[in-house]
């Protein structure tokens, strides 16, 4: 019989299903306090939850863009927990209680490209820092964090070596990297060497959007839009462009996870499969993709944050069971209930137990 996690069931009854936010918030605030993290359990079998999408910063590297630094924090509620470094123990003993109230057992880490302009030699310094912080984070802690490497994308041959020795030296597992590089997007070749190396690797590239800045003025107004529209708009432009000038096909084997649900290529996918038939003068005849437009969602992973039950349904429905894994955002405060989403969600416990760790430990080569 699936249940929910151990400390929720002393909070709530067991003939309740469904709980307000105000009674999980007080669950989940009692189990921070006792420092405890209940072991989620699906079917009477323990599972392992892995967020796949979970940030932080370093200060040092902040330091490193001067003036620019200012730019690079955004500004929204969990700022101050986005700070880890491996020997700040009051800060990662807050994250690791965050992470034990959500019910999370390892979170990989990542940090959004904001270096992408700067010259060589500081992009270099701020994704090397980045690296071995990340790495001794993981060294101190192995059974609660993993993370995506940085790279300086900018600088195509210089981002080869930086994956290659996140990977294989400092035990990152794949790399962060934005929906485009200063305006090119990754169907350029001039990227071709970077997909290629993470092929080889099996390293899995988590795709996170950054908005487009030439929609600024549009983007102004009530509603934060450059985030809640633009953020998945980016990831959407990034997968269509390597979808249709052929990158996927050109690197069958790349592993890609693309955040936020993946944006929304997955809610209207099928438009794609009529572009060139509606259109052939907007299509290159020179490109034959193998498949369908569409097809390619089932080569792509994507996180689970989508908010409803119904929308996660939907997305399954797109990608596959096997293509979601658990996604929160945090520190930023979108999805403060992750594993609960997944149970109040219409699925096997098969299939809950693949979006809440299964799905991430294939995807990222984990020890089970």
């Amino acid at each position: 019989m699936t249940t929910r996690r151990g400390f929720l069931k002393s909070t709530v009854s067991s003939g309740i299903m469904f709980c307000t936010c105000g009674l999980l918030d007080a669950a989940h605030a009692q189990q921070a306090v006792a420092g405890r993290h209940s072991p989620v359990r699906v079917g009477g079998k323990r599972v392992r939850t892995i967020d796949t999408h979970a940030h932080c910063y370093f200060h040092e590297s902040l330091a490193l863009m001067g003036a620019e630094a200012q730019d690079v924090v955004p500004q929204t509620k969990g700022v101050p927990e986005m700070f880890i470094p491996a020997d700040d123990h009051a800060a990662v003993t807050a994250r690791l209680a965050a992470m034990d109230a959500m019910g999370i057992d390892m979170e990989v880490l990542s940090i959004n490209p904001f270096w992408y302009k700067k010259d060589r030699n500081t992009a270099s310094a701020i994704v090397k820092l980045h690296n071995q912080k990340f790495a001794d984070l993981l060294a101190a802690y192995p059974r609660r964090f993993a993370a995506f490497a940085s790279l300086s994308l900018q600088y195509p041959d210089l981002a080869v070596q930086e994956l290659q020795t996140a990977v294989q030296k400092q035990g990152l597992r794949g790399a962060a990297i934005g929906s485009s590089v200063n305006g090119e997007d990754f169907s350029n070749p001039k990227f071709y060497p970077v997909w290629a190396k993470a092929e080889e690797l099996g390293a899995v590239l988590f795709i996170h959007p950054q908005s487009q800045p030439e929609l600024k003025t549009r983007y102004q107004g009530n509603g934060w839009l450059s985030n809640t529209i633009g953020n998945p708009l980016d990831t959407t432009i990034a997968l269509e462009h390597m979808i249709f000038e052929g990158t996927l096909d050109k690197f069958p084997g790349l592993k890609i996870l693309a955040a936020h649900g993946g944006g929304y290529l997955g809610s209207y996918a099928a438009r794609s499969d009529h572009s060139c038939f509606v259109s052939p003068q907007n299509c290159d005849a020179q490109i034959l993709l193998k498949k369908k437009p569409s097809e390619y969602l089932r080569d792509i992973y994507v996180d689970a944050l989508v908010f409803t039950p119904a929308a996660l349904k939907f997305l399954i429905s797109q990608v596959g069971i096997d293509r979601v894994v658990l996604g929160t955002d945090y520190p930023i405060p979108w999805e403060r209930h992750p594993v609960d989403q997944i149970f109040a969600t219409s699925l096997t416990d098969a299939e809950r137990r693949a979006i809440l760790g299964g799905n991430a430990t294939a995807l990222l080569n984990l020890t089970a």
